[in-house]
């Protein structure tokens, strides 16, 4: 698979990937993560379409906003064990400024 690169030459962030692969456990705990996720999308486009009450609504609207901040903070805890602590070690103590800003967007 080829990289895209952006103006200044730099690889576009869409298609960077982890120098050190999650596990297939990992990788399955992510997977089933999403999958709820998806399901209680589903629901709630379900719970629209069958024009439920907007308070039910948005209880469910809540409970996915809480199962995406903590699939966040799992992939977060990943990537500072991993990626940034790979990084720093290699001398590039710039991963810390981009781990700071992540948290701030995952907030």
């Amino acid at each position: 698979m080829s990289e895209e690169k952006t103006a200044a030459g730099d690889v576009c962030a869409c298609c960077r990937h982890k120098g050190t692969p999650r596990d297939a456990a990992e990788q399955k705990n992510l997977q089933n993560r999403i999958n709820r996720i998806i399901g209680q999308l589903k629901g709630i486009q379900g719970m629209i379409e069958d024009n439920r009450y907007c308070g039910d609504v948005l209880v469910q609207i809540g409970a996915v906003e809480s199962a995406l901040q903590s699939l966040g903070y799992v992939i977060l805890e990943e990537h500072m064990m991993s990626c940034v602590a790979e990084g720093v070690q290699q001398g590039n103590t710039e991963m810390l400024a981009e781990a700071v800003e992540l948290m701030k967007k995952i907030k």
